[in-house]
């Protein structure tokens, strides 16, 4: 926080990096480390953040002080005044370290929940927030296990209700988690943003603070104070992603390409999925994001993963990777004739295979990359399994 502190007031920059990691990452984090500082960092920067790399290489993004301290106080006015934070994701990753911009901002200090999340111990540590506000951020994943506790338990529904607000992001919020913090009067707050805006910057699809939203060509573009400098050392992907236009009065605005797909519709925001998570399946262009926010509406299938893998007839079909569930889970077959009557026969799922645990990263989403690479080793699997079962067939006969 001393750190923090100096780089929002002008002092030196920081490179937040895991606090927990084994010999080999934190051999990659001094690597990492050693590039930034011979790296020419843009003039204004008080943080480099790396980006989550939930579907690609993770990126160095530097963040003003401006930036940072435009996106805390924009989320304070949206939700009422300034609270206390109590801080349970990562904070070398936007989404937990500005949590700390916020509560550096407000001269409240946060409350830090530490280890492996459980959802009884971090409404505990919930017990020892003493400002008037309280405030929490989290992703989906958690949100769904205190809702789990909080519709058993009489007394965690009351621990959940004492916050003025529940910020859910870094992914999309199944409406089937909306209706359930409806039912028990949870103040859930979406919200949307990355890593190259401060954070989230749109939340529950009406922009906070001074952000704008257009769409062009079907992207969800954004612009205002609290925009990243750009890419450490990638001038030429700064330049592709952050544009600069000039309007009608002659006046220049500086946009975010997101690379999100979305809709506005009445001045809220939809983001229906990133355009480059889109296949082609017998000639039709099939989102995947869209497959799993429709499959995540069904009991059970909360957790979905959609993926695209080869097909010999169709060039793509969708597959469906999702966590075991309990009781009450729908089934496969149920699942698959929803989707097609809703989004068509190209987006039903071909196939579903069940994980105890989906492969996270740091932040809680579902590590895409990996999620992928472990279907391919089972779809490679199979394969020399049927091989080997022909070459017997074929040696017995």
């Amino acid at each position: 926080m001393a750190a923090l502190g100096d780089a929002l007031s002008g002092g030196t920059p920081v490179l937040p990096v895991p606090a927990d990691v084994d010999d080999r990452a934190a051999a990659h984090a001094a690597d990492e480390i050693a590039a930034l500082h011979r790296a020419e960092l843009p003039h204004g920067t008080a943080l480099v953040v790396r980006t989550s790399g939930s579907s690609g290489v993770p990126k160095a993004v530097a963040l003003s002080a401006e930036a940072l301290r435009s996106s805390a106080e924009a989320t304070h006015e949206r939700f009422g005044g300034a609270g206390q934070w109590l801080v349970a994701l990562p904070t070398h990753l936007i989404s937990g370290l500005q949590m700390l911009v916020r509560s550096e901002v407000s001269g409240l200090p946060p409350v830090f929940f530490d280890g492996p999340f459980d959802a009884e111990l971090l409404l505990r540590a919930s017990e020892v927030m003493e400002a008037d506000r309280r405030y929490v951020s989290l992703v989906p994943v958690q949100f769904s296990r205190l809702l789990d506790l909080a519709e058993r338990d009489r007394g965690a529904a009351d621990a959940l209700r004492a916050f003025d607000a529940v910020l859910v992001g870094g992914q999309s919020v199944p409406l089937e988690l909306r209706r359930r913090a409806h039912e028990l009067g949870i103040a859930l707050k979406r919200s949307y943003g990355m890593t190259e805006t401060a954070g989230g910057c749109v939340y529950d699809g009406v922009e906070i603070g001074d952000t704008r939203v257009r769409i062009r060509g079907g992207e969800v573009q954004l612009a205002g104070p609290s925009l990243a400098l750009g890419y450490v050392g990638d001038p030429e992907l700064t330049a592709d992603r952050f544009v600069e236009e000039a309007g009608r009065d002659g006046a220049t605005t500086r946009w975010y390409r997101t690379g999100d797909a979305g809709e506005l519709l009445g001045g809220m925001l939809t983001v229906t999925g990133r355009l480059d998570r889109v296949i082609v399946s017998g000639g039709v262009n099939v989102s995947l994001d869209e497959v799993e926010r429709a499959a995540r509406e069904h009991a059970g299938w909360e957790s979905a993963v959609a993926v695209g893998v080869p097909h010999p007839e169709w060039g793509e079909r969708v597959g469906l990777v999702v966590e075991t569930g309990g009781e009450g889970s729908l089934a496969f077959d149920e699942v698959r004739a929803a989707l097609r009557e809703r989004l068509g026969a190209a987006a039903a799922p071909e196939w579903a295979t069940e994980t105890d645990e989906l492969p996270r990263l740091a932040g809680g989403k579902p590590d895409l990359r990996a999620i992928e690479a472990w279907i391919s080793r089972l779809r490679d699997s199979f394969s020399e399994t049927r091989r080997g079962r022909h070459a017997a067939e074929e040696g017995r006969a």
